[in-house]
């Protein structure tokens, strides 16, 4: 059997990386922030070095990592957490919607 990173990558939906891991969670939360806990997911499987661990290690590090993924987006959203380089790039203050009118105001 491939080691659990290798079957980790042939996964696609959340809800197979929950399933394999067998980390408990709300449908309704991954509905929201699938990609947000997906990335997060990578972000901390890099931060703590789970690729240098013995294998027989990995499988509970994969699953602390998700867990802890998951975790923030149960008490936060994906634009407060700033997973991707569209939400850090983002002023602050600057508005997230901008009005056809003012576009066009904007044009005198």
């Amino acid at each position: 059997m491939s080691g659990i990173l290798e079957q980790l990558r042939t996964l696609s939906a959340a809800e197979e990386f929950f399933t394999l891991l067998a980390v408990p969670f709300d449908q309704g939360v991954v509905s929201v922030s699938r990609l947000h806990i997906l990335k997060r997911f990578q972000q901390y499987l890099k931060q703590d070095g789970v690729d240098a661990l013995p294998e027989e290690s990995r499988k509970a590090a994969c699953a602390a990592s998700l867990a802890r993924a998951y975790a923030d987006f149960v008490v936060s959203s994906g634009i407060s957490e700033k997973v991707f380089k569209v939400f850090k790039d983002q002023e602050p203050g600057s508005p997230g919607f901008v009005s056809l009118d003012a576009l066009k105001a904007g044009r005198g």
